[in-house]
């Protein structure tokens, strides 16, 4: 399934001790929490005078399953009891939760955001809609992109503010991440879609490249 989460072309060398390297690598912390509790190994943070300020990995699985049991258990109550599904705890919603708990809404103007997989249609609308200053992304979504994968939900000038968007750096470590989960064994899986001979693949001769067209600048290699 990693094929969704592809290698963009990417130009000359950032340097690892650069601040952008830094952050993405907080990030790619962040995603390696996620991969160990069973997640989708997506992570980021949030950074706002040079400063992480929120943190935020996938947390779909566990907060779907939990609304699943209580929503089969006998102590159920109905939606209008405000009890919430929370399959859209994506990592970019967590950290602006945790960034909100200390700061107001209007200080999303001036932080950054930077998350190892291209934020999905969702997340991508609502970092439109809580005005971030820009984005910096690991690999591109192919399947669910919102800021250049499938939609340009970031450049559309006829609503809100349009913001910035970076694409490819540390890309191949996020592509990394993603292929270590989905090598691994599920063993609620039917028989026929059993992964227990699958091996990790480790190559990168698939590039695709971002454009212009789809209003993702593409960052240096941090290799």
């Amino acid at each position: 399934m990693d094929e969704a989460f592809s290698e963009i072309e990417i130009t000359p060398a950032v340097s690892e001790n650069s601040k952008h390297a830094q952050w993405m690598k907080a990030a790619l912390d962040m995603g390696e929490k996620a991969l160990e509790h069973g997640e989708t190994p997506v992570g980021c943070v949030l950074v706002h005078n040079d400063k992480i300020v929120g943190r935020g990995m996938n947390d779909t699985n566990r907060s779907m399953n939990n609304s699943l049991k209580r929503r089969t258990s006998t102590s159920w109550k109905p939606p209008h009891a405000k009890i919430s599904w929370q399959g859209t705890r994506h990592a970019e919603f967590l950290a602006i939760a945790e960034f909100l708990q200390s700061f107001p809404k209007s200080a999303l103007q001036s932080t950054d955001l930077y998350v190892t997989v291209e934020p999905c249609i969702m997340c991508a609308s609502a970092l439109r809609q809580y005005r971030i200053r820009s984005v910096y992304f690991g690999c591109a979504n192919d399947r669910f992109g919102g800021t250049g994968g499938v939609l340009t939900i970031h450049a559309d000038r006829s609503i809100d503010s349009a913001y910035p968007v970076y694409g490819g750096l540390f890309q191949k470590e996020a592509i990394m991440l993603l292929r270590r989960f989905y090598i691994q064994e599920n063993t609620k899986a039917p028989v026929p879609r059993a992964k227990k001979h699958r091996e990790l693949n480790t190559a990168f001769d698939q590039v695709r490249e971002i454009t212009a067209t789809n209003g993702v600048e593409v960052l240096p290699s941090s290799q």
